[in-house]
């Protein structure tokens, strides 16, 4: 499922009309990433938790060259954790 075909989804289900619909997901994903990039967690209940980790550096292999070692530095990612309504429903 594609973004225009959640909103068209969403829009159906809710009754909305898909232009406020776009505008609410759009306005969610933008608080959701804000909140995720300053370092706090957005927990929906049932639903799962958007959080972020930091992947600690490792040793790799430049792909060029396979004999090489690089060194990758650490970074922080985003992650999303389902909850145990959203995993029971999947698991069906």
């Amino acid at each position: 499922m594609n973004k225009a075909q959640l909103i068209k989804a969403i829009s159906e289900d809710s009754g909305k009309s898909q232009k406020d619909t776009s505008l609410f997901l759009n306005s969610f994903a933008n608080v959701v990433t804000g909140t995720v990039a300053s370092g706090e967690k957005v927990k929906l209940v049932d639903f799962g938790t958007f959080d972020s980790k930091v992947r600690a550096p490792k040793l790799g292999v430049n792909p060029k060259k396979p004999k090489e070692k690089i060194n990758i530095p650490s970074k922080v990612v985003p992650v999303f954790s389902a909850g145990k309504a959203f995993k029971e429903k999947v698991k069906k």
